[in-house]
């Protein structure tokens, strides 16, 4: 009896495991397309359940193949310029341009890329550099916010020397992209490395 209890708690856990993604996968769905059908969408003659999420994702698609292009560039570099500028509502564009990774200069949040040593020291880490300091004996100490993945909000704090650190030549939004997507990514770290 003990070991019948253990097999159908086991196959209980095991299909929750696996559908628990899919269920999230089918009620986000629901969700968007109620959200998106709901705003008259429905009224539309040619409306099909899904359209509204087709709708989306090609806006989506529309809006990343102008930004990837010499054309898209410099028409976005011209909205991000004005964006910037708005009165009220640039402060926050340039506030989510920097947790995006995409502020620079001195009001960006995180200055440059870095590979830190892990806590059992078997491996390394990629962390971000937020700020710079000089301790009593001269020596340049590092702020390096290490983040988590697939939620690169969260994470720790460290303070490392500069010299037990590893610098790299990676735009600070390709690693958030790069640790969101869990690593699934074209960055090759060991050709950017500084020398």
């Amino acid at each position: 009896m003990k070991n019948v209890k253990k097999h159908i708690t086991q196959c209980l856990i095991s299909g929750a495991v696996a559908i628990l993604p899919i269920a999230g996968v089918v009620l986000t769905i629901g969700y968007l397309e109620t959200q998106i059908s709901s705003s008259g969408l429905t009224k539309l003659p040619f409306y099909f359940p899904g359209l509204g999420l087709l709708v989306t994702g090609f806006i989506v698609y529309l809006i990343g193949l102008i930004v990837t292009t010499f054309v898209g560039k410099w028409v976005w570099t011209r909205v991000d310029r004005i964006l910037d500028r708005l009165p009220a509502l640039g402060s926050l564009y340039k506030t989510l341009k920097q947790i995006l990774g995409y502020g620079k200069g001195e009001d960006a949040i995180f200055n440059e890329v870095v590979l830190v040593p892990s806590i059992n020291d078997n491996a390394e880490e990629i962390g971000l550099v937020t700020n710079r300091m000089v301790d009593d004996s001269g020596a340049t100490k590092l702020i390096i916010f290490v983040p988590t993945s697939p939620n690169p909000t969260s994470g720790r704090l460290v303070v490392m020397d500069e010299g037990s650190i590893k610098p790299l030549d990676i735009p600070v939004n390709e690693t958030l992209k790069a640790l969101v997507s869990m690593g699934k990514t074209d960055i090759d770290l060991q050709q950017l490395k500084k020398s």
